[in-house]
């Protein structure tokens, strides 16, 4: 992905030499997302994952999320460009959610936002929002500087805060009783300080899975501290630490589709964004996988309304792709579900690719996607209505759940439908050979578990 010279080549130039995104995507042997700095599993991963809805478990956030930092007088006017979000109010020691549509109005991305103080915030998360604002804040006219500390496994030197997650029921008895009893009283998705073994942190109130929770992060150096005290006494709350088996089945039990295809590969107002992303950039070496087959890229979009973000979007302000996603809003076709494997089926198929003549692609647990941009056909008989992306069993829901968007005539929970299960005439070599299978699907809510009720609460 280099010339002779040793420049890496702009996602672009590799796009025109693949002809075109889909197949520049769908030949890439990149498999899913990894979490990186952990291992698979601290115990075993259904217990791990069972912790966050029964118990209390510690999630490790330090080395897989990108961090982009902004400082500046001008950081809200500057994101207000690209953020379909309402930034008033948005004092310091808040989170927010922040959502980035493409001028197509289709997503790009989504990330936390933290803002520290009034002029230095955090955008968290995968790399996909950190990237885009990264480059649009190099011409900027605003007073802004930006600055992206990547995950672990690419950058040199460490950190400048480690990031943990406590969540489940027991939650708030275990940080309560590390902090001495003062654990901060603050909304929903607002941001507290505490003291645990002597070091001062700050922790980020939210829940997942039903269950309230806690996001604690601080210096790098003060990390080890704190993570003793956690697990010292979290044995007597049953704590778990959870391993990056059962950490990649979060998002399905909250409801979050996490790492759609970001809209920027296609069309001429993205052409300078896509000259500048190269080899470096996951963007541009990411794989396309799964059942869904379309020449046009456009196919493998979603937008931030059907994706459940329609009440975020300040209508009242103008930003990138504002008067597209409005058309969007006003023609909705699909909606957000949760989809649940059948049982049989899905035994069925990993009988097959063991044991079976015509062998289904190996369906490996917990997590069975081969691509890091998983698009998988829905069908309604012979019909296609929908795309499902990320996928996991979940130790607590007992099945095969995956987030979904269906045509919303079909998106009552309990309508039946059908995923088919393979990737036709793959390009990729991580791929074995195999049958596509048809695997019955359940229509149920997103969230598959209630959230966290968000009242003021500590």
């Amino acid at each position: 992905m280099t010339h002779t010279g040793g420049t890496p080549l702009s996602l672009q130039s590799l796009m025109d030499q693949a002809g075109g995104p889909v197949k520049l995507l769908r030949s890439s042997d990149l498999g899913p997302y990894v979490f990186p700095g952990i291992p698979a599993e601290f115990t075993n991963w259904r217990d791990e994952a069972r912790a966050w809805k029964e118990g209390v478990a510690l999630l490790e956030q330090s080395y897989h999320m990108t961090e982009l930092h902004l400082r500046g007088r001008e950081v809200i006017p500057f994101l207000s460009q690209f953020a379909i979000n309402k930034f008033d109010p948005f004092p310091a020691k808040k989170a927010k959610q922040i959502v980035l549509a493409g001028h197509d109005g289709n997503m790009i991305a989504d990330a936390i936002l933290f803002r520290e103080d009034e002029e230095f915030f955090r955008v968290v998360g995968a790399p996909f929002a950190s990237d885009w604002l990264l480059f649009n804040a190099q011409d900027t006219p605003f007073d802004v500087t930006a600055e992206k500390d990547d995950n672990w496994s690419v950058q040199p030197h460490p950190r400048d805060v480690f990031r943990i997650q406590v969540q489940g029921p027991q939650a708030l008895a275990l940080v309560s009783e590390v902090a001495g009893g003062s654990v901060p009283e603050v909304k929903f998705f607002s941001v507290g300080e505490m003291t645990i073994a002597g070091k001062t942190v700050r922790a980020l109130r939210h829940g997942m899975a039903g269950t309230p929770g806690f996001e604690i992060y601080g210096p790098w150096d003060d990390q080890q501290a704190v993570r003793e005290a956690l697990e010292k006494a979290g044995e007597q709350y049953g704590l778990r630490k959870v391993g990056a088996l059962a950490y990649s089945t979060t998002a399905q039990e909250s409801g979050w589709m996490p790492m759609p295809l970001p809209a920027i590969y296609h069309g001429t107002e993205m052409k300078a964004y896509r000259e500048w992303l190269n080899a470096y950039f996951l963007e541009t070496i990411g794989s396309l996988g799964g059942s869904l087959v379309s020449d046009d890229i456009r196919d493998y979009y979603v937008d931030p309304i059907e994706v459940g973000y329609g009440g975020l979007v300040d209508w009242n302000r103008d930003f990138v792709g504002r008067d597209a996603l409005r058309e969007k809003a006003a023609n909705q076709s699909r909606r957000k579900v949760t989809l649940v494997w059948n049982d049989d089926d899905v035994s069925a198929t990993i009988t097959s690719s063991l044991f079976g003549d015509e062998p289904g692609r190996f369906l490996t647990l917990p997590t069975p996607m081969y691509a890091t941009f998983e698009s998988d056909a829905v069908l309604d008989g012979d019909r296609n209505i929908g795309v499902s992306q990320w996928s996991a069993y979940s130790a607590n829901a007992g099945h095969v759940i995956s987030e979904a968007l269906v045509d919303t005539s079909l998106a009552e929970p309990g309508t039946e439908l059908t995923l088919l299960w393979g990737e036709p005439d793959s390009q990729r070599r991580t791929v074995d050979a195999h049958q596509v299978r048809e695997i019955r699907v359940t229509v149920a809510p997103a969230p598959y578990f209630d959230k966290v009720i968000k009242r003021d609460q500590r």
